[in-house]
């Protein structure tokens, strides 16, 4: 059994794809040989305080481990003289790129894609959460193949979505910041009002001050708050229900590292909606979705008008969702794949 360490930055228990993620390889990573011990690192990053990083660097300094698994959330965004003081391999975790976040000023992307790439340079494994992650850090940030492994989110088999079917339910779900382009989902939904729907967005509200603006800016321009229930932050118990209900999801996202609630859609035989940014083309097979460019308001609500006003398609897309979700990974072989990965950095 080799011990391992996996420093992750703020509370794990938030509601997010990239926290789940995390939770539930720690939970599964004995089972592979890995005996690992969770270290919470300041909450601040990617934006670190210089208090929160010369805590983060005593913390990592004082880690007595075969190898130190790191969250990218806090690794892309540490200075390079802080990890050249860690005393064991590092295994970089990147769900995706932080210089690729939404709503950044070009100087402060430039910073944090300078950074990330030092960082990824001294990392002996690099793990990611799709194929298309490991291009992107092979064509951008100079990483080997050989240090990178997948290791694609695991899917929770469910049952089909049995829908709700008049008026049609529309679910995003996902956490109110820029990158998940609500308010633009808001006003493709717009030309559609003349159609029976109603929509639930669930994810926490309080990432992003400036996305929750915008979202409800939109829907008070729009008309069509009584249309949309903002959820914010749900229970896994009622985030069930909602996708039980469901008889579409939308993905507005304008770029995904992975996109793990597609997976989530599908694992449910939803029909969906959504763009081709970053890996959500390669998440969703094209029976199962009706994909756009990012960004193409436009086009997404013509994408939306086609699902709202053909039965047949929604059941014939519905049906390829069911089949792609059968397929899906399973949190035992992320698990396998990382625990594979720590034990290759460690050697």
């Amino acid at each position: 059994m080799i011990e391992a360490v996996f420093a992750i930055p703020g509370d794990i228990n938030l509601p997010t794809g990239g926290y789940a993620y995390d939770r539930r390889v720690l939970a599964r990573l004995a089972r592979f040989g890995v005996a690992v011990r969770h270290l919470e690192l300041p909450g601040s990053f990617p934006e670190p305080s210089a208090a929160d990083l010369a805590c983060t660097e005593r913390l990592l300094e004082n880690v007595a481990a075969r190898a130190l698994m790191i969250d990218g959330l806090a690794y892309g965004a540490m200075p390079a003289e802080l990890i050249a003081g860690v005393g064991v391999p590092i295994v970089a975790l990147v769900h995706h790129p932080l210089c690729l976040e939404a709503g950044l000023d070009e100087a402060r992307r430039r910073r944090l894609f300078q950074l990330e790439r030092q960082a990824l340079a001294r990392a002996a494994r690099v793990v990611v959460t799709s194929a298309t992650t490991a291009r992107t850090l092979q064509s951008q940030f100079a990483v080997p193949p050989g240090r990178i492994t997948v290791a694609e989110p695991g899917t929770e088999p469910a049952p089909r979505a049995a829908g709700t079917g008049s008026p049609l339910q529309l679910l995003a779900v996902g956490a109110v910041v820029p990158r998940k382009a609500y308010d633009l989902l808001v006003r493709a939904l717009v030309p559609l009002a003349d159609r029976p729907w109603r929509l639930a967005i669930a994810g926490p509200t309080d990432r992003s001050p400036e996305a929750l603006r915008a979202l409800q800016a939109a829907l008070q321009e729009s008309g069509l708050q009584p249309r949309v229930d903002l959820l914010g932050a749900v229970s896994p118990a009622r985030l069930a229900g909602l996708y039980a209900a469901a008889d579409a999801f939308l993905m507005p996202s304008l770029y995904e590292g992975y996109g793990m609630v597609l997976a989530e859609a599908m694992a449910r035989g939803l029909p969906i909606v959504c763009t081709t940014g970053g890996a959500a083309a390669e998440t969703v097979p094209d029976g199962a979705a009706i994909k756009v460019a990012p960004g193409d308001e436009p086009a997404f609500t013509a994408a939306v008008a086609r699902l709202l006003d053909d039965a047949g398609l929604r059941r014939r897309m519905g049906d390829a969702s069911w089949a792609a979700g059968r397929r899906l990974p399973s949190w035992e072989e992320t698990a396998r794949r990382i625990a594979a990965a720590i034990r290759e950095a460690a050697a």
